[in-house]
């Protein structure tokens, strides 16, 4: 299985958007500071996620909402599909 899931700074309310196989190991891996895209805007809070049979699904996904620019939109897509609440690793 692989997950698409949108994260949120907490202190800087930015959005990172991403795919991966494990999802709890991957905001593990944000909030520790080990990817260079997100790491300086730890702490993360999972704001949104959806699991897909497959990577292709997941890609599309995590592309599709990519290409949402704006905060607003990003906010308006979480309210409509199924918000999942906060969620934290550990």
């Amino acid at each position: 299985m692989y997950w698409v899931y949108i994260l949120e700074s907490e202190i800087y309310k930015k959005y990172y958007i991403g795919q991966t196989e494990d999802l709890e190991a991957r905001l593990e891996r944000h909030n520790k500071g080990r990817n260079i895209s997100t790491r300086a805007y730890v702490p993360w809070k999972l704001k949104w996620w959806k699991e897909f049979g497959t990577r292709s699904e997941a890609v599309k996904m995590e592309t599709r909402l990519k290409s949402i620019k704006k905060r607003d939109n990003i906010e308006k897509f979480v309210l409509q599909n199924n918000f999942r609440g906060i969620a934290q690793s550990g």
